[in-house]
């Protein structure tokens, strides 16, 4: 352990011996109890639409009841919160150390439909199990293939990961793509109080209560919300008080094509968990990520995805707006994104605490995640800068970030590609920057400023 580190961890357990709100800058500091909550919160609320969306997408594409699809719900609730918490305290080499918030992942949902509808639910369910133990071991094997991404490559995929989440919140702004009244009055009305609430609170508020407002701002666009008429509690009527998560809901089948599918749709899943970790590490705490914390991350991705399709559910990963979250407000330490982790355990435990916060309408989260979306876009500008702008690391990131942004706005531009291939690029720029911008660092010559001065 070098010096370095030795005096961040003597700093942390001694912030740790008092209990103070302070600390929430600080990664294992104690903070209060009443404290945190509001934190932990914060994001909760910022990534809990987010989380059950894909649920309500696969389900829909399988044709799942509303009784299934609820149960459904409730475990990837609870299986984020203990993924969460994994992630902040490690279970022997599974999990970073770092305040990374865990949530089902979206980039499974296009092959999630279609295997679903091809073979069933429990398809998916075999390869959501297959593929997080491909994952997880990979992760732990990491120091063997991880010098592959280097600091520009990991920089360049931050990067990619924030924009591709602009169109994310600008459709949460609206209302959501697939609402009837999306980009309505009402919502631009919703996005624009909430944005703005974040923003005044930001500049008038002192100390660390700066920090949540993001929390404020969902407040005050729920209230007006609820004003307006627009929250609808049709959902609480049918929700138990108390239900416990059940095991092996589905039976589970496994297919070859499906399990190779996912595979590499995990692989995408991975470059995407790679880049929140270096961002996380970056902009929360000013430091470059290291071996042993990413390794951690991708196994927790892994083999908790493999845990969650026992409990019935699609697999999890790091959420890139909690990121963004946390490099906005600075807020990392462990015990606050912990008790935004219990909370959604409660909310997996108890159906009626997550049918409430399910009211919350897109509007208003969409108000609130434009900025952090934003920061993470900053955050790999600033990671880029770090790299130094010499000719091969500006022909890296630049030719990446061209094909990965450019590219998968024409997903037909990949129709002569197989169905499978089409299924992980055409429309996930994350993944096509990665693959870009590995190759790339692969193939141009260490030397290139040199040889460019000779000639």
């Amino acid at each position: 352990m070098s010096f370095s580190e030795r005096k961040n961890t003597k700093d942390g357990m001694a912030a740790g011996q008092k209990a103070s709100v302070d600390n929430i800058y600080s990664l294992d500091g104690k903070v209060p109890v009443l404290n945190a909550i509001p934190f932990g919160l914060q994001h909760i609320l910022a990534m809990f639409v987010a989380n059950i969306a894909p649920i309500l997408i696969v389900a829909g594409a399988c044709g799942m009841d509303a009784k299934n699809t609820a149960m459904i719900i409730q475990s990837a609730m609870m299986i984020a919160g203990i993924g969460t918490l994994i992630q902040l305290f490690p279970i022997w080499r599974i999990g970073s150390r770092l305040p990374i918030v865990m949530g089902i992942s979206f980039t499974f949902v296009s092959i999630a439909c279609v295997i679903g509808g091809q073979y069933g639910y429990g398809a998916i369910m075999g390869a959501v199990l297959v593929g997080g133990i491909v994952e997880g071991i990979l992760g732990l094997l990491s120091k063997y293939w991880m010098k592959l991404v280097t600091p520009i490559v990991a920089a360049t995929v931050v990067t990619a990961i924030g924009f591709s989440l602009l169109e994310v919140g600008a459709d949460s702004f609206g209302g959501g793509s697939s609402s009837a009244d999306f980009g309505s009055a009402t919502n631009w009305i919703l996005g624009t109080v909430t944005l703005v609430c974040c923003i005044v609170f930001n500049i008038v508020a002192k100390s660390y209560f700066k920090q949540l407002s993001v929390l404020f701002g969902l407040i005050v666009g729920y209230i007006v919300a609820l004003c307006m008429g627009v929250v609808d509690f049709s959902a609480l009527s049918d929700t138990s008080l108390l239900a416990l998560p059940h095991l092996m809901p589905f039976k589970m089948e496994f297919h070859a094509d499906a399990i190779i599918a996912f595979v590499l749709i995990f692989l995408v899943s991975a470059t995407e968990t790679i880049g929140d970790t270096s961002a996380l590490a970056s902009s929360g705490l000013n430091r470059d990520v290291t071996q042993k914390e990413t390794a951690g991350s991708l196994a927790c991705d892994g083999f908790v995805s493999a845990l969650s399709s026992v409990f019935g559910c699609m697999p999890i990963t790091s959420f890139s707006q909690n990121v963004g979250l946390v490099a906005m407000t600075k807020v990392v330490n462990r015990f606050v994104i912990a008790t935004g982790a219990i909370i959604m355990i409660l909310a997996g435990i108890f159906p009626v605490v997550g049918a409430v916060l399910a009211t919350l309408p897109s509007a208003v989260l969409g108000g609130c995640t434009i900025m952090m979306f934003g920061t993470i876009v900053i955050s790999g500008l600033q990671m880029i800068g770090k790299c130094g702008f010499s000719q091969r690391n500006i022909t890296i990131s630049a030719l990446s970030l061209s094909i990965g942004l450019g590219f998968t706005q024409l997903p037909d531009l990949f129709a002569i590609f197989p169905g499978i291939i089409r299924s992980i690029f055409a429309e996930n720029c994350v993944a096509v920057v990665f693959l870009t911008a590995i190759i790339l660092n692969l193939v141009l010559p260490k030397n290139m400023e040199v040889e460019r001065q000779e000639k």
